[in-house]
């Protein structure tokens, strides 16, 4: 079990109505004054947690992605290995990411959003999302389904496998050509990965 797992994702007024707003008109015209009135509470109370509208999504995007990515990925059954646990996990976060409400809104209608996380620097998701990995990893490390290498670097490259599918994935797609589907991709990434992780 990964120490993330014990982080509790609730929910949060605040955060629900943030992503009422969101869906409804974006990022850009979500103001904390839409958000303070329909969650009922004052501007300053926002103010005191959140100094802007982007630093609020942002604590909204981290819980929404970790809740996506620990439904992918639930424990682990008995006699499984990491490897394979790991692999059908992210390929089934891949999927589900994909067809998440907010994030196809951001990528639609707020796409610049998502570069800082991409281009410069990690974000609080990106970090949770390593540390599952890197969890799932170690106990490959230790059942011999992993191959041996440095934890961090593994989790960090397999991140960046992921990411690239999740966030490029329908610029490669033609759904109506049975060989390129989304499905197919999905296929494509599990054989990536298990090509990557097998000892």
């Amino acid at each position: 079990m990964t120490p993330l797992r014990h982080n509790t994702w609730t929910a949060d007024p605040v955060l629900d109505t943030v992503r009422d707003c969101v869906l409804a008109v974006g990022v850009r015209r979500t103001t904390l004054t839409d958000v303070a009135r329909r969650a009922g509470v004052s501007r300053m109370t926002l103010y005191r947690r959140w100094p802007d509208v982007r630093t609020l999504v942002g604590d909204l995007m981290t819980r929404e992605w970790v809740s996506v990515a620990l439904a992918a990925m639930p424990e682990r059954r008995e006699g499984g290995s990491a490897r394979a646990h790991l692999v059908e996990g992210l390929v089934t976060g891949v999927r589900a990411f994909r067809a998440h409400p907010l994030f196809v809104k951001i990528l639609d209608v707020d796409p610049d959003l998502l570069l800082p996380y991409v281009l410069d620097r990690r974000g609080a998701s990106q970090d949770a999302l390593l540390e599952l990995v890197a969890g799932v990893l170690e106990e490959g490390h230790t059942d011999g389904s992993v191959r041996p290498g440095h934890l961090v670097r593994q989790a960090r490259s397999v991140l960046l496998i992921v990411q690239s599918f999740t966030l490029s994935l329908r610029t490669m797609t033609e759904e109506d050509e049975p060989g390129l589907t989304s499905e197919a991709f999905l296929g494509e990434l599990r054989d990536i990965l298990e090509r990557t992780l097998a000892p």
